[in-house]
């Protein structure tokens, strides 16, 4: 175990010789060196001033150095020097990590690098960015600037858990089952598979609670992308239902264990089962606004008060049956409407269809498309007609949520990836939202919030929202619970801390696979997906990794850059990757 301590004066002259050590790996000369020797050289007086740690084994070996130099608002990371048989062994992330950890608690706002041209590649893997001017590298020799903005963790992520490690209850099929929805899947297959995003419920997860078994090398490499400590794992606990919380309650040992640490408990939603392990109250309708029309209903609500000029609210009807459904979308056809059908309860866009009159009209009529969808009660709603191809984004969400004594805490907007009214991701971060759209997002997500919070509702929300083609927002629905776009946030928050602020993240709920993938190609995967990305100065985290063993596999994964164009690079290294999988394993494909 390696950790990370204060130098003492005693050790000036060993640390300089590890310095020397460590820059004579990347082959210089001995008349360079000895040119660098005065910069270089750590006099015992100044071991405190330069704040200056070293990184220390178990047995006392001292592995490495760093120092963070000047005074805020404006400081240096004067050294960082790993001992050449320590290199790739970790050993410069922990104290690189460290270094911004202490920035933020001295008051630093930029942190200035200059880095040998060999470490580079170190530097823009830790997500620090390179600065054009003077110090850019020209040769060998020339140093290469960086910086990077250290940062606290969120004030909204420390208020969402106490400021502390958490413990993950992947409990998405047994929330979904609650509704006794047609359009849901009734195997429940893929909520069990989207119980993995458990691992990003908080920022900084203790125990991971799972229903089914997922993959060892999987929680590794999550952990050393997001630098967690160690994490429990508690998988397979549920394979053949979708009632984790009752089959960890049946477990009273581990349900001792989880509920005894004194850690919060953080599910993917609100269930009574929950309620029963957590030891909270379950109260009944907390849940009513995950319906479509108790949610319309709210919005609705809201929107007579006034107050929210850059909100328009789509009309909505429920139909008292199929034939009633019928006779509105026959109508809204022949008016050349286009339609959105909706179930009362849906996951991830599942139970609603956008209808044109073409396809109505290629369908054979209004009856032939309601044959072809899940049987249930429907919502016929207005469709809003979104911006022209390339003029902003169509799809919005606004995530936050209410804290146990009814304060609503704003996380922020991100925009989604949404295909035929179906989900596949989003992205989250500085500048991802319009500026046309932050404050009427905002604003009105915040109203939504209150209404919740005097409803007697606790815990995660969104509300997800379309944009027309004059520059509004349509809210479509809120979800009383944690979301795709809430594990994005969770990522973009702890990467703040651990690389400097401003993250762009990204989740894409479903990267198709070439083949299916044994546990150890799997793992072989995701590690050059890690060393590829790093390379771009971006980060990649498998979010969804049990997919990859379906027969049409899968992975739900996350990319994260400090700037748009690396995000993009990024992700078109993860599914060029994926599809190619089935050239590499050839006998597995499908």
């Amino acid at each position: 175990m390696v950790k990370v301590r204060a130098a003492r004066a005693a050790e000036a002259g060993a640390l300089t010789e590890l310095v020397m050590r460590s820059k004579a790996h990347w082959g210089y000369d001995a008349g360079f060196l000895a040119a660098c020797a005065p910069e270089l050289r750590i006099d015992p007086g100044e071991v405190t001033a330069r704040r200056i740690v070293v990184a220390e084994n178990g047995r006392g070996e001292v592995l490495g150095v760093a120092s963070l130099e000047g005074d805020p608002p404006l400081a240096a990371l004067g050294l960082l020097f790993v001992e050449p048989s320590a290199i790739g062994q970790g050993v410069g992330r922990l104290l690189y990590r460290d270094v911004l950890r202490r920035a933020v608690e001295l008051g630093v706002r930029r942190l200035v690098i200059d880095a040998d041209p060999h470490a580079a590649g170190f530097y823009r893997a830790m997500g620090a960015m390179a600065v054009t001017g003077p110090a850019d590298a020209t040769d060998a020799t020339t140093l290469v600037r960086f910086e990077a903005a250290p940062v606290a963790l969120a004030g909204w992520a420390r208020a969402w858990t106490g400021g502390g490690r958490a413990v993950h209850v992947g409990n998405v099929a047994e929330f979904n089952a609650q509704f006794a929805d047609a359009s849901l899947d009734r195997g429940q297959t893929a909520a069990h598979h989207y119980a993995c995003l458990a691992a990003f419920y908080s920022p900084d997860p203790a125990a991971l609670v799972l229903p089914r078994p997922v993959p060892k090398g999987w929680t590794e490499l999550v952990g050393r992308q997001l630098g967690w400590s160690e994490v429990e794992v508690y998988d397979g606990l549920a394979e053949g239902d979708s009632g984790l919380c009752d089959a960890v309650r049946a477990r009273p040992a581990l349900a001792a264990l989880l509920t005894g640490a004194g850690l919060p408990l953080v599910p993917w939603g609100r269930t009574r089962p929950f309620g029963r392990l957590a030891g909270r109250p379950w109260r009944e309708g907390e849940l009513r606004y995950e319906s479509k029309s108790a949610a319309h209903a709210l919005f609705g609500r809201i929107l007579a008060d006034g107050g929210h000029p850059g909100i328009v609210l789509p009309a909505q009807w429920p139909a008292a049956g199929r034939w009633a459904a019928a006779r509105l979308l026959a109508a809204r056809t022949r008016a050349g409407e286009s339609t959105v059908l909706k179930s009362e309860h849906g996951v991830g866009g599942s139970g609603t269809t956008v209808v044109t009159p073409d396809r109505v009209r290629a369908a054979g009529g209004a009856r032939a498309v309601l044959r072809r969808l899940p049987r249930g009660p429907l919502l016929v709603e207005e469709y809003v007609v979104g911006p022209a191809e390339g003029e902003g984004p169509r799809d919005l969400t606004y995530d936050g949520f209410v804290d146990d004594a009814g304060r609503v805490h704003e996380v922020g907007g991100a925009v989604m990836d949404v295909t035929d009214g179906c989900y596949r991701g989003a992205t989250v971060g500085p500048g991802v939202v319009p500026a046309w759209a932050e404050k009427p997002l905002a604003a009105f997500g915040a109203a939504v919030g209150r209404e919740l919070a005097e409803s007697g509702y606790r815990g995660w929300f969104d509300v997800d929202f379309v944009a027309d083609g004059a520059g509004r927002l349509a809210p479509t629905e809120t979800n009383l619970r944690l979301t795709g776009p809430s594990v994005a946030f969770m990522v973009a928050a702890r990467l703040d801390v651990l690389r400097g602020a401003g993250h762009l993240v990204r989740i894409a709920d479903r990267v198709d696979l070439g083949a299916r993938l044994p546990e150890a190609q799997l793992d072989e995967l995701c590690a050059g997906l890690a060393r590829g990305c790093a390379e771009l100065g971006a980060v990649f985290v498998p979010a969804i990794p049990t997919g990859a063993f379906e027969p049409e596999p899968w992975l739900g994964v996350l990319v994260a850059a400090h700037d748009r164009d690396a995000l993009d690079a990024a992700e078109a290294v993860v599914r060029a990757a994926a599809r190619a999988v089935g050239a590499d394993f050839g006998t597995l494909t499908r």
